[in-house]
């Protein structure tokens, strides 16, 4: 009898999960299944995004530091799903902080700061080509956002609360910043880093200038960093704070985004409206400030905020009804016979070090030593992940696989004629007689931040060159705040390597 009454229950059970999975029908009469997305939607280090709708296409772009090409423009229609389409910058004009994109008249812009001033990028579409970096010559100030008022003036916010006129043409300034906004003042108890008023953005709605900036700043503490907002009837203000302030914050460091701050509002061609911003996740700073998406709705009274009980770490509705997939792109067999978008140089961009010949690339060595090679690289998405490529060296190169955040900050393996070799930092950890000759295969497995290193002649047989490397270590409190691990491929010594089928895969 128990067991008769055990499957009548368990009969009910499995009854409730096929209905709780069937597709719900929509109002057109077509048949789907409930969406969702969880954040990140760009994983890996895309930090201080800015975005613009354009009809029903959206445009994304955010800091690139002194990775060159620089500023990587995205598209994509639905806000979760995104493509690389262009890079706005290929001329080194320094670190590149947080830009702002924006569509005025009919052209698009990027306002960014770089070495010690701030710099205007222009185009007829974000998919390029776009125009030589334009100096603002304004000093002093960094994060400009864009805004233009009722008669059609344009301004740019600026950080510390100040704002400064522009031209017409949007390519000069006029006169001087004056302080228009304070900020909001957080209560002194909170686990911050510094106020740091910066990265101010505008969004113009039912005769409200409203003033979007971060505060707290951007990489200490879980809880430090947080999104602001103030609105005004002019961009001269004054400013009234919003009372839903902080819009979204990091409140406690059990929760698994940390330093969640940097927003920009969107809104979609249904009237939805989107917050953009960044976040570390926890215990993988590894990864740098990854881009999020929350939904945002406005109150009767004018103001916005996330919705009650959101948080950037539920399941949430996704509006395009699209499933979330694995699109970060970063393999490369090198059969377009030209440098993918995914590829970045660390500062010295030259486009004369590489060449494609049979499917592969020709990687020009640079420099005597790892220091000075410029490697080339791709910005990782995952916790655990490996990277693998094929290679052929000539007599005196020196070249290999890395895992990088700077010249000091590295690891990696390296091939010659004579050995392979792992390096954490500048120590070389163990060496391996080179028994494969100029050709054969290396990987990097980073599973969780314990990185391990191996090399084969065939890409299916691999021999493991001991030490494991945690990774964890490599963070911005050693290196500098705003690091990230990247993966890439160097040269260095005399002549060149020819590289083929680089993999990323996530594991």
């Amino acid at each position: 009898m128990n067991s008769l009454k055990n499957s009548f229950i368990l009969l009910i059970i499995l009854g409730f999960y096929v209905l709780s999975c069937a597709p719900t029908a929509n109002t057109d009469g077509k048949n789907t299944t409930e969406a969702h997305f969880e954040n990140p939607v760009l994983g890996g280090d895309y930090p201080d995004p800015s975005v613009v709708r354009d009809g029903e296409d959206f445009y994304l772009t955010h800091s690139s530091f002194d990775y060159y090409p620089g500023l990587l423009v995205w598209h994509s229609t639905d806000l979760i799903h995104w493509t690389r389409i262009s890079h706005a910058l290929k001329e080194y004009v320094g670190s590149v902080w947080a830009p702002d994109l924006i569509k005025h008249n009919n052209k698009f812009y990027i306002y960014f700061p770089a070495g010690g001033t701030n710099w205007v990028v222009t185009a007829d579409s974000p998919a390029g080509p776009w125009s030589s970096p334009h100096d603002l010559k304004l000093s002093g100030f960094i994060d400009p956002g864009h805004v233009v008022d009722e008669n059609g003036q344009r301004y740019l916010y600026l950080s510390k609360g100040y704002v400064v006129k522009l031209a017409d043409d949007g390519l000069s300034t006029v006169g001087e910043p004056v302080l228009n906004y304070a900020g909001w003042k957080f209560p002194k108890e909170w686990s911050t880093e510094c106020f740091c008023l910066e990265s101010p953005k505008s969004t113009v709605k039912d005769g409200f200038y409203h003033i979007i900036v971060a505060e707290g700043g951007t990489a200490g503490p879980a809880t430090s960093h947080m999104v602001v907002a103030g609105r005004a009837k002019s961009p001269y203000g004054p400013f009234e704070n919003s009372p839903y302030n902080p819009i979204i914050h990091t409140e406690d460091r059990s929760e698994r985004w940390w330093s969640q701050g940097h927003g920009t509002l969107v809104d979609d061609v249904d009237g939805n409206w989107w917050m953009m911003y960044h976040g570390y996740e926890k215990g993988f700073h590894t990864l740098g400030r990854q881009s999020l998406l929350l939904p945002i709705e406005w109150t009767e009274d004018d103001w916005f905020r996330v919705p009650e009980g959101v948080k950037s770490y539920d399941k949430l509705p996704n509006p395009s009804g699209k499933p979330s997939e694995d699109g970060s792109g970063l393999s490369d067999d090198f059969d377009k016979n030209k440098l993918g978008l995914q590829w970045q140089f660390f500062k010295d961009f030259d486009t004369s070090r590489i060449a494609f010949e049979n499917g592969e690339i020709i990687l020009q060595t640079k420099g005597e030593n790892f220091e000075e090679s410029s490697p080339l690289l791709v910005n990782v998405s995952d916790q655990k992940y490996e990277v693998i490529v094929e290679f052929t060296i000539d007599e005196d190169v020196t070249a290999g696989l890395c895992l990088y955040y700077n010249e000091k900050g590295n690891m990696r393996i390296t091939v010659n004629k004579d050995r392979f070799t792992v390096y954490n930092r500048q120590s070389a950890k163990i060496r391996e007689t080179n028994n494969l000759g100029d050709q054969g295969f290396l990987r990097i497995l980073n599973d969780g931040q314990e990185v391990s290193f191996y090399f084969s002649a065939n890409g299916t047989d691999w021999t493991r060159v001991e030490r494991t490397i945690e990774a964890s270590g490599f963070n911005h409190n050693v290196f500098g705040e705003f690091l990230s691990l990247r993966a890439g491929l160097f040269a260095y010594g005399g002549g060149e390597v020819r590289f083929d089928n680089f993999t990323y895969r996530k594991l």
